[in-house]
């Protein structure tokens, strides 16, 4: 009897795949395609048990769709660019691309060994120069459409890193990586016109009919639709080119309790006062201290000062209201000016209280207690489709919801004059700009005779300088004179070299549709597009929800403009998957200051229920915790597979939990795992020097269940339901290990299984098969097809409720007549002894369903 050896059979059948070729992709008009992506990684330097997670589910997608009949594409690469990479240069003194290459290699040797259907030849890294070329004639064609401007805009700055940062790049107000307090600055910088498409994004998610409905409304959100209201206050006193301050709200209906008019620092009136008032410009500069983000604007203390301008209200020109300049104002949201309801507005009410302004509720509950913020309660907001009793109605009844309220002030303010009613949209144009070395170049030169140029795309790509020093804070591409300095593309004369490089998110937009035609001379060979896009099935996690995806399906709809994907593909991605993260139990113990001390899970021992080191000490036990380098609760791979085989870490991570919800990697779960796995080896192994005949009835049962196995892994896959699949999996083994059938049904029923564990453990299925004779590799083998009348039993089990509780089961023929069937259930030992000898006051059959028994 040969022994389960993983260690030697997951190479030889690794080696199989690849001297076949079984998972090149090639267009042929033969079959149909079928492409599925996973979100592909930054190359930190190892993988983690959570990356095998992902790329098995795809992987199970992908060769369950090879073995039935579709030409599968299935690739991976590398999303490279960005900040870490400069950050360990800094540290080491390396050089960014050194570092990333060598992680490349390291993750690649890691992925292998685990033996995902991937073609290979198809990889790239976003720090290719010839990836990010093609990215740059992106650019070049986006900026003929229009698609790409340049402007002055605020942004965070960090002044240590001396560099833009997304919003999401800032954390309670610094910098991710830093850990300095983030600045507004005003820069000029280059933007996505993302949001001339926010109405047709917005829409578009309707159609979405395969994407998670939480990944649907938190995109919708971010978009943010909102109708509402865009008027003028009228200055009192015009200063300097300025007589009204534009606004635009969403709840217009709440103007007769407006206080005051607040502008951003960076107002075009604030910069006019700031240009000649000193204690205007340190306010402003002071308000310019905090990060652009919703979050550290609702963190931060809420400022202001007071212009001494006053506007006059529209409906009284005798109402005037003082204009405070307040730091929780920004620039790019609205109009960068709002009018301050604090009655019915919390941040409103802070600022009015601080600055002793006036608080005047319009509305109050229908019903029920409240006390008013004139009173020193909380600002009353109720959501909008609450009925509410108005106080101060101009438009509506006295009790009408806030929707209905908003619609009537905005017709009543049209009636009057007083501005029209706009629908506007949250969703800002994207900032593509970042300082810093370790990205895309932005292909344009700057020229003081031409302006603005963009570089002649057959000097594609501009590639960054190797010659650069971290030592020196900032962008090494401003110190770089010979990469910086560059004839002008369009007069020739001496000019300068954009030395701002991309966002990586624009890295991560398009390489879907590179992955066609990863080696083209253009950005995408269109008839490769054609046949591969869309992506079929994409995975990953739930943290990119908004930005990634978004992005991306702008760029897609970008790239369909600039003739680079065709019509169908303005939206890339046809489904879409969030699966949930690996956890694993943290161990701790304290140091003699009481700070805790992390340790790996290999450095403790477990025995009953507690954790111990080597030493003997006990550690603490933080269970199911998110995997994190820094608490040490990860699980290296490698290590997996060296102790257990690649296919246990496969099965694992897909057994033990729907695959969107978390799941807890365990030593015992992965030894018991591969004791499994080993069992199912053993049992073909018995099977295929089995000689044994069963009888008729044994082999048909077998053979039932095996089409019932293979009508529940089916639905179990093409559901996404790995877990559930496994079980049927696991079940179907029991069966097959206690089944009486001759070797002849055994040998199909084995065979059979491992076509259904091929997606899940690809190594000994291939064991297996080969062990019992399949014809070639059983990753080209086409799936097993339930047969239908197998499907159907020629029993049923009915349960027996004696006085309306369940005390038994029956199983009787399906077409069995009721008469038969309540004999059947008196014989039956629970009943017989409920009865006690009597008889039942009343017995009720429910052909197919159950028998009710009362005594």
């Amino acid at each position: 009897m040969s022994r389960y050896d993983p260690a030697t059979l997951e190479p030889k059948w690794q080696a199989a795949w690849d001297e076949a070729g079984t998972f090149l992709a090639t267009r042929s008009a033969d079959k149909p395609k079928y492409y599925v992506l996973e979100m592909f990684p930054y190359p930190s330097g190892r993988i983690h048990i959570g990356h095998v997670r992902n790329y098995t589910m795809g992987d199970v997608i992908a060769r369950y769709k090879l073995a039935n009949g579709f030409n599968v594409l299935h690739p991976m690469g590398f999303d490279a660019f960005g900040m870490p990479a400069e950050n360990a240069a800094m540290a080491s003194g390396g050089h960014p691309a050194d570092w990333t290459y060598q992680n490349i290699d390291t993750m690649v040797a890691q992925m292998k060994p685990l033996g995902f259907g991937l073609d290979w030849t198809r990889m790239f890294a976003t720090c290719d120069p010839e990836y990010y070329g093609q990215q740059q004639a992106l650019f070049l064609d986006f900026l003929e459409k229009g698609l790409v401007y340049r402007k002055n805009a605020v942004v965070n700055w960090d002044p240590v890193d001396m560099t833009v940062l997304a919003n999401e790049q800032v954390i309670d107000g610094k910098g991710w990586r830093s850990g300095a307090e983030v600045e507004r600055r005003e820069l000029t910088q280059w933007f996505f016109r993302i949001s001339d498409f926010s109405g047709e994004l917005l829409d578009a998610l309707d159609r979405l009919d395969d994407w998670p409905a939480k990944v649907k409304l938190m995109q919708a959100n971010w978009i943010g639709r909102s109708r509402g209201l865009q008027f003028a206050f009228g200055l009192v006193e015009p200063t300097r080119g300025h007589d009204r301050v534009e606004v635009y709200t969403t709840r217009p209906d709440t103007l007769l309790g407006a206080s005051f008019v607040g502008i951003s620092p960076d107002h075009p009136i604030a910069k006019e006062l700031e240009a000649h008032d000193p204690k205007v410009a340190e306010f402003c500069a002071l308000a310019r201290k905090g990060g652009t983000t919703e979050e550290a604007i609702e963190k931060a203390e809420k400022l202001g000062f007071d212009t001494g301008l006053r506007v006059r209200h529209p409906f009284d020109t005798a109402w005037e209201l003082p204009v405070y300049i307040a730091n929780f104002i920004l620039m790019d949201y609205g109009t960068g000016a709002i009018f301050g309801c604090p009655a019915h507005d919390q941040r409103d009410l802070d600022f009015a209280r601080k600055y002793h302004l006036p608080v005047i509720s319009t509305f109050v509950p229908l019903r029920g207690e409240h006390v008013t913020p004139e009173d020193g309660g909380a600002a009353y907001v109720p959501p909008k489709s609450e009925t509410v009793r108005w106080t101060l109605p101009f438009a509506w009844d006295e009790e009408a919801t806030g929707e209905t309220a908003i619609e009537a002030a905005i017709a009543f303010c049209e009636s009057k004059g007083v501005g029209h009613g706009v629908t506007k949209f949250r969703l800002r144009d994207w900032g593509l700009s970042r300082q810093r070395y370790w990205g895309c170049p932005i292909p344009v030169v700057h020229c003081a005779d031409c302006g603005v140029v963009p570089e002649k795309k057959e000097n594609l790509p501009v590639e960054l300088p190797k010659d650069v020093g971290f030592d020196v804070p900032g962008n090494p591409l401003d110190r770089h004179p010979t990469w910086r300095d560059t004839p002008c593309p369009r007069c020739g004369k001496p000019a300068k070299r954009e030395t701002d490089t991309m966002d990586t998110f624009v890295d991560s937009s398009w390489y879907f549709a590179r992955f066609t035609a990863p080696h083209a001379a253009t950005p995408t060979d269109m008839a490769e597009a054609a046949y591969w896009m869309n992506v079929d099935q994409y995975i990953g996690g739930i943290e990119h929800a908004i930005l990634h995806l978004l992005y991306s399906r702008f760029f897609a709809r970008a790239m369909q403009i600039c003739g680079h994907l065709p019509e169908k593909s303005i939206e890339p991605f046809d489904a879409l998957f969030t699966q949930g993260m690996v956890t694993h139990a943290i161990y701790q113990t304290r140091d003699e200051a009481g700070r805790p001390v992390y340790h790996f899970p290999e450095e403790v021992e477990l025995r009953d229920g507690k954790a111990f080191l080597k030493d003997g000490t006990e550690a603490e036990i933080i269970p199911s915790a998110k995997m994190s380098k820094s608490k040490k609760n990860v699980v290296d791979p490698v290590n997996i597979i060296e102790t257990y085989g690649a296919d246990t870490a496969r099965w694992f991570v897909l057994s033990d939990s729907p695959p969107e919800r978390d799941v807890e990697w365990t030593a015992a779960g992965a030894e018991a795992t591969n004791k499994h796995l080993a069992r199912v080896h053993r049992i073909a192994t018995d099977i295929a020097a089995s000689t044994e005949e069963g009888s008729p009835e044994a082999d048909e049962a077998l053979l039932r269940e095996m089409h019932k196995t293979i009508f529940d892994v089916t639905n179990g896959i093409e559901s996404f339901g790995f877990n559930a699949a496994i079980a049927k999996l696991y079940a179907f083994t029991n069966t097959l290990q206690k089944s009486q059938a001759g070797s002849a049904a055994k040998r199909s029923a084995m065979k059979t299984l491992a076509q259904l564990m091929s997606p899940m453990t690809p190594h000994l299925a291939e064991e297996i098969w080969a062990m019992l004779g399949g014809a070639g590799l059983v990753a080209n083998a086409p799936w097993p097809k339930a047969d239908e009348a197998m499907l159907v039993s020629d029993t049923v089990t009915l349960p027996i409720q004696i006085n309306g509780k369940r005390r038994s089961e029956i199983t009787v023929p399906r077409d069995a007549a009721k008469e038969e069937v309540e004999k059947i259930a008196l014989a039956d030992d629970a009943v017989v002894k409920a009865l006690a000898g009597g008889q039942p006051k009343k017995l009720i059959v429910v052909p197919g369903r159950i028998v009710n028994v009362v005594v």
